[in-house]
């Protein structure tokens, strides 16, 4: 029998948000909601039990998925005398969070060059709390988008000199500054892919860029009516 790969969770948050339950959530069989076509578990089930066999024991990957937990545990409040669980910290006390439990000392930044001012507050936020943050910017090297191949009329403003992005010196440049962990601050779509790729430490972004939203790209899905109902129905125009 071929199995199928049509996973389609996103669907499943859907149909059942009003009950505020899902199968994968609720370990009470009466309330337990039924498995829909789509769910990859009926399957790949083997698959889903041997990728959580690696958070089991002591590796590298079991010790991650335990500390990701943990933060995630500390991350909640529960108000006195309710029932009532509140988000008590940002992102930002996350990251701290999670690179303190694991031991990490130096934490690299890679950062778009629009985001220089955001990136020398978070390195200053780092020291206070003692890590040794290294910061690298994505246009080091400053090489002209025209050694990419690209046309003069493809830059953001023609006839002018215009560094490209440079992500895997990003990456390297840390590596080779031998980086615990790296933070994304701001790198383009596919910049950040090339970052992710080459770095030798593991990576969490903490800004993702979007210039229209405040670099709060969600807003799109929920917040901007204009934005969601357009991109639904018009291709986006990417010049060709």
């Amino acid at each position: 029998m071929t199995k199928k790969y049509e996973f389609s969770c996103s669907l499943c948050g859907s149909v059942w948000r009003k009950s505020g339950a899902t199968n994968c959530w609720s370990s009470d069989p009466e309330k337990k909601q039924p498995k829909p076509a789509y769910c990859p578990t009926h399957e790949h089930d083997d698959l889903i039990k041997e990728a959580f066999d690696l958070y089991r024991g002591d590796g590298a990957d079991a010790r991650m998925a335990k500390v990701a937990a943990r933060v995630e545990g500390l991350c909640y409040q529960r108000v006195p005398g309710s029932s009532v669980i509140n988000a008590r910290w940002t992102r930002v006390e996350d990251t701290l969070a999670f690179a303190r439990l694991m031991g990490y000392k130096s934490i690299g930044i890679a950062t778009c060059i629009g985001l220089l001012e955001e990136t020398n507050r978070l390195a200053a936020i780092l020291r206070a709390q003692g890590f040794s943050p290294v910061s690298v910017c994505c246009k080091t090297g400053g090489i002209d988008k025209l050694e990419l191949g690209l046309e003069e009329e493809q830059k953001v403003r023609p006839s002018t000199f215009e560094p490209a992005c440079n992500p895997v010196a990003q990456a390297r440049l840390l590596n080779r500054a031998g980086t615990d962990m790296n933070i994304i601050v701001g790198l383009c779509v596919g910049h950040d892919m090339l970052f992710t790729k080459h770095s030798e430490a593991p990576v969490t972004t903490l800004v993702v860029k979007d210039r229209v939203t405040g670099h709060n790209p969600v807003a799109v899905l929920y917040g901007q009516n204009f934005y969601y109902k357009r991109l639904q129905s018009q291709p986006i125009d990417v010049g060709e």
